[in-house]
């Protein structure tokens, strides 16, 4: 019953998704902390005066992180309700994008994935737009301008360029070769314009330090992380059983569905290659994976046949993301 509620269509669903995250984040927000994060990983360009405004307050970056989690959720829902790829109406999505980065416990508190993710979901809904144009070159410009945007606080963020160029692919008519260069200009124009600043505050030296320490300096939150571990293999498990689900409904999808979806998996591809090929890369990618596979398995959710199993797999969901609050007091 609980799955049956949330499911639905009904505006006052999306009141529980601030109401959700509020709860899930109520330890941190009455016992705030400060990410510990590795040498550049806070000196992006974009992140840097976040960063400075709020050190020393715990609290502050604690309810940041809970407001853009908030709002990234909210445009998650939005993006599906704009391109119905998820063909019931449903307010789903929102609410388990809530549900599974609330398992992410070290993550609460300020971090740059959020603003870069927010970036990323705005370039999201742009390179849907260019469905079946014959010169989207507008909304390709802004695909591009986004990722950009959303690399300056998170540099990592740039390994999913591949996937807009796939997906431009994928979506538009336009079989010229100008719309690969405008996404490129699209991307550059933000990382010129940083470049610009870093020459006129002379500043060049730091910012390829700042750049190599992001992509070689090895990291790992997940070893000896065992609530994560169990948390992300049943993450796995739902994800493998939405990916049958969906390869069983192919032919009966909209050529649109199919092709967003698509452009999710390459997401999720490139983000998973980021942990093997960027030694930089850590926990917080699984915030921006979380994207991908949220609206997998409201798919998987939506269109379960059996009521039994969907509230199941819905109430171990939520069951893990539960205990992973009280984890860190019990290992």
């Amino acid at each position: 019953m609980i799955l049956k509620t949330l499911k639905s269509n009904r505006s006052i669903n999306l009141l529980f998704v601030p109401a959700v995250a509020i709860l899930f984040w109520l330890k941190n927000l009455l016992y705030p902390f400060s990410y510990q994060f590795y040498p550049g990983e806070n000196a992006n360009i974009l992140f840097v005066p976040i960063n400075s405004i709020t050190n020393n307050l715990d609290f502050v970056r604690v309810l940041i992180s809970l407001v853009a989690v908030v709002f990234i959720a909210g445009f998650v829902q939005v993006i599906n309700d704009q391109y119905m790829f998820i063909r019931v109406r449903t307010k789903l999505p929102s609410l388990l994008f809530i549900i599974i980065v609330s398992g992410f416990t070290n993550l609460h508190t300020l971090h740059p994935v959020f603003p870069a993710t927010m970036f990323l979901l705005f370039a999201i809904y742009n390179l849907f737009i260019t469905f079946e144009k014959t010169k989207p070159y507008s909304a390709v410009f802004n695909s591009g301008f986004f990722i950009g945007v959303g690399s300056l606080f998170y540099l990592n963020l740039m390994i999913l360029l591949p996937a807009f160029f796939i997906g431009i692919t994928i979506l538009t008519r336009e079989s010229s070769w100008r719309k690969y260069i405008i996404l490129i200009i699209g991307f550059i124009v933000p990382l010129f314009l940083a470049f610009g600043y870093t020459v006129i505050t002379d500043r060049i030296s730091e910012m390829f330090l700042i750049i190599s320490q992001n992509i070689v300096t090895p990291v790992n939150h997940f070893k000896s992380n065992i609530p994560l571990h169990v948390f992300l293999s049943v993450l796995v498990l739902l994800t493998l059983t939405g990916s049958i689900n969906i390869m069983r409904q192919y032919d009966s999808k909209k050529v649109s569905t199919r092709k967003y979806f698509a452009i999710f998996l390459n997401i999720f591809i490139l983000s998973l290659l980021s942990f093997t090929f960027i030694p930089g890369t850590s926990q917080e990618m699984l915030v921006i994976i979380a994207i991908p596979i949220t609206y997998l398995i409201s798919n998987l959710l939506v269109f379960m046949k059996s009521r039994f199993w969907s509230e199941f797999l819905f109430v171990i969901l939520l069951g893990i993301v539960i205990f992973m609050q009280f984890s860190n007091n019990i290992f």
